[in-house]
């Protein structure tokens, strides 16, 4: 069943980004802390089997050191101090290429998961967190179920993973008794970080089913209503009214654009008041006429006025006006299909551009498929 809101909205809806990172910004990010105990463990067995020899030889030297004095040393009352100091030097020496690189892995760690993220918010005290109630409904929730499978499954790994690696390695660990202290020392820490080793590894099959349960979860938590969807679509939008004049002075910018683009056609093509199209071609630069102004109604009628006060050559022919009105978008080549048709109209234009004997004006063809087109779109016009 949907998780619900105070409401009583059931929260059917995935979080949408802007949902996401305000959580992120509150801190909210998924986190598994399995996964985080399992790559500090695994740090720790790796970091004991290569420095292990390392800092017991340090150690060692170190102790034999603070225990060997010198007769005058002992009657020295400054020698303690002195060596007190000189242990903690070199004891640091020893433990801090260990003790740098867990600090490292610490801080990495609990960040493999959901990213690094700081919120001064997530700092801020929360009194609910303080409600009896709101505890013991998270002990015995989901969560505090999942927490209990957990822990039970770790006991059962690492219980079966350290009976098989003792029975195992049970010779070896008999076999110590017979070898010198040094080296029996020696062999004894090589199983035991081993073993640790392998432990740990055995780990990660329960960070493996942490983690998509901590992504589930996470998304869960910050699942929505639609009401929440639409409410928070409204205020990244805005207002209808609002987008409304928006798209109304995006069409005044785009028009006024486009009737600057007029004097520069070499016709204008109408239907004759319903449609206006007017097209550019230039032959070295042009592989075909380019649509540069397009309109009905008014917006034909004010393109045919700013044609007539720059002597742009009107041209009435209705299916062909349709036709590209329909099949060519603005600042676009016009189709294939539509070639003939205005090489002939342009052809016509130019011979009365240049002084030359047009003759009678064509009546060009136009494709059926190109009639089909218009008519589908005057019939969804006449719909809306």
């Amino acid at each position: 069943m949907a998780e619900e809101n105070e409401n009583g909205q059931e929260k059917t809806e995935e979080p949408t980004q802007k949902r996401l990172r305000e959580a992120r910004d509150k801190g909210q990010v998924p986190r598994s802390r399995e996964l985080t105990t399992t790559l500090v463990m695994i740090a720790a067995a790796v970091g004991l089997l290569t420095l292990g020899s390392y800092m017991a030889k340090g150690l060692g030297e170190l102790l034999r050191g603070t225990l060997a004095l010198e007769r005058e040393a002992a009657f020295d009352p400054a020698a303690p101090v002195r060596m007190f100091q000189e242990a903690i030097v070199q004891g640091l020496l020893v433990v801090i290429p260990f003790a740098g690189s867990m600090w490292l892995v610490n801080v990495v760690a609990p960040v493999a998961l959901g990213g690094w993220s700081f919120s001064a918010k997530a700092l801020a005290p929360k009194p609910e967190k303080l409600n009896p109630l709101k505890g013991l409904k998270r002990l015995f929730g989901v969560s505090g179920l999942m927490e209990l499978a957990k822990a039970l499954a770790k006991i059962v790994v690492v219980g079966v993973v350290g009976a098989l690696m003792v029975r195992l390695q049970l010779d070896d660990f008999v076999a110590l008794t017979g070898l010198p202290l040094q080296s029996g020392a020696a062999r004894a820490a090589d199983l035991f970080f081993g073993t640790f080793l392998v432990l740990a590894v055995s780990l990660i099959v329960i960070a493996a089913v942490d983690i998509p349960y901590q992504l589930w979860d996470h998304t869960k938590k910050l699942r929505m209503t639609r009401q929440e969807v639409k409410d928070e679509l409204k205020d990244t939008e805005g207002k209808p009214e609002v987008k409304g004049r928006i798209r109304q002075l995006q069409q005044e910018l785009a028009q006024g654009r486009m009737m600057e683009a007029v004097p520069e056609a070499d016709v204008v093509i109408t239907n004759p008041t319903h449609f206006a199209v007017a097209l550019r071609y230039e032959q070295k630069g042009m592989r075909a006429p380019k649509l540069v102004a397009k309109g009905t109604d008014l917006v034909a009628r004010r393109i045919r006025e700013v044609a007539s006060e720059h002597r742009v050559t009107v041209f009435e022919s209705p299916p062909l006006a349709r036709a590209l009105y329909h099949s060519t978008e603005l600042d676009r080549e016009i189709p294939a299909g539509l070639y003939l048709a205005v090489a002939q109209v342009l052809a016509y234009v130019f011979r009365r551009r240049n002084g030359a004997a047009a003759g009678q004006a064509p009546q060009p063809e136009v494709p059926e498929e190109f009639m089909d087109l218009a008519r589908k779109g005057f019939a969804d016009e006449a719909e809306e």
